[in-house]
């Protein structure tokens, strides 16, 4: 005999939060509360009066108000004073001693509606005077400071080796390991894989880099060091979280512009620092220049910082304001040179996908009548304006006692963002040298 499956009913089937999202695009995934069809921070706010539950004794339904600091969400009225200790909206400024609110964000150079009017700035409304002026300027700058100084050193670590020839995994997977190769490659070349050494990893995300280094030092036994991956984001599936040992392996939650790196203690455990960071967006790579260089209680003996996303530089934290000054660029010239840096890795104005079809179906996409350069130029400009921020970011370093340099750390078909900034105090780079010798 057929055995009837019981019908669930529409209550049993609302599991889950009806509260649309409209950030991530879809409903939210927490469970819902009973007899609501919203979870606990999504529920609407109420003025109804509590009803009494009769067999409880308790109320019922509960008044829920839209949270002060953030009327994104709700909260129970009677749970308002303990909530606000805990939202993640408050303000939390620190009483750890390596947390001091603004420390490298750099100096008020300018009003901050002042640069926000500036960001506004269209490319394409600018005069042609103005446009023009600005490309010569990059033009110049490039051929007189860069040009074809920039070399490629594009290594790979022994232990990655095994990964990278593995056929199950995917492109995208690839480029990763290829990526964090090359950087173990330089550490190690660099004879910067010793003991009593502090990693700090920068932006270090869910870790990856971190778990490659803390592993390589664990084979390496090198147990008198460790890794310190920096976020301000507390990310769920950490790498890191992988590494056997745990002693190796620090994560401190910290926003880079608020980090005092000479009184953070974990690096009171060992003799030596090294910064390095896997593509650090932007204005985070000088927040993280001025973090390891600006104190004057800290001291990081080699610098390892693969470069991306110059398009969210800003003039405040800029580390190179000086060396643009010096040849005209103030900030009006600074924002349009940040929207032109764009060119770079998308001077089609297509999408990466979008591109690729093209190319595989032989149909180049046809010049607008709107821009006034070339693809091809508009892509070489675009090159010039990214390294010639980064070459203010070297005579930053060069002036606090550093030698500097920019290498092609992997090859283009990898990642456009192919540069690495490498940096160590002179006497030490003396010293290197004199060890080869």
């Amino acid at each position: 005999m057929e055995s009837k499956k019981p019908k669930m009913t529409d209550q049993a089937l609302t599991t889950t939060c009806s509260y649309w999202v409209p950030r991530k695009k879809r409903r939210c995934k927490m469970t819902a509360n009973k007899g609501s069809s919203f979870c606990g921070a999504h529920s609407p706010p109420t003025s109804s009066p509590s009803v009494s539950d009769a067999k409880s004794g308790k109320d019922s339904f509960q008044e829920r108000i839209p949270c002060p600091l953030d009327p994104k969400h709700t909260v129970f009225k009677r749970k308002l004073a303990k909530h606000l200790t805990i939202c993640n909206a408050r303000d939390q400024e620190s009483s750890l001693p390596y947390i001091v609110k603004g420390v490298n964000s750099g100096d008020d150079v300018e009003e901050q509606e002042d640069l926000d009017k500036l960001n506004q700035i269209k490319l394409h409304e600018l005069p042609d005077e103005e446009f023009y002026g600005l490309i010569d300027k990059v033009k110049a700058l490039y051929d007189k400071h860069i040009n074809s100084s920039i070399e490629d050193l594009q290594l790979e670590h022994e232990f990655l080796k095994e990964e990278l020839s593995r056929k199950d995994y995917g492109q995208e997977t690839l480029r990763q390991l290829t990526q964090a190769s090359s950087l173990l490659g330089i550490l190690q070349e660099a004879h910067q894989l010793t003991d009593h050494t502090s990693y700090v990893e920068f932006g270090a995300g869910k870790g990856q880099l971190a778990y490659f280094l803390a592993t390589v030092l664990e084979g390496q036994q090198l147990t008198h060091s460790q890794v310190v991956l920096i976020d301000r984001m507390s990310l769920r599936h950490k790498k890191d979280n992988k590494v056997a040992n745990k002693e190796l392996v620090q994560r401190i939650r910290a926003d880079i512009a608020d980090l005092k790196l000479s009184a953070l203690p974990e690096l009171k455990k060992t003799q030596r620092t090294v910064a390095l960071s896997k593509h650090l967006c932007g204005a985070a790579t000088d927040l993280t220049l001025r973090c390891m260089l600006g104190d004057g209680g800290a001291t990081t003996d080699y610098v390892l910082i693969a470069l991306c996303c110059h398009h969210r530089c800003s003039w405040r934290s800029y580390v190179g304001r000086s060396f643009l000054q010096q040849s005209g660029i103030g900030p009006r010239e600074f924002a349009i040179l940040t929207k032109m840096v764009s060119w770079a890795v998308c001077g089609t104005g297509l999408s990466r996908e979008r591109r690729k079809a093209m190319e595989k179906a032989d149909d180049q996409p046809a010049e607008t009548n709107t821009q006034r350069l070339s693809r091809n130029e508009r892509e070489a400009i675009g090159q010039q304006c990214k390294r010639v921020l980064d070459f203010g970011r070297l005579e930053y370093l060069r002036s606090l006692g550093y030698q500097a340099e920019l290498k092609f750390y992997v090859p283009r078909d990898v990642t456009l963002e192919n540069v690495v900034l490498l940096a160590r105090p002179l006497a030490s780079a003396r010293e290197f040298q004199n060890k080869c010798s």
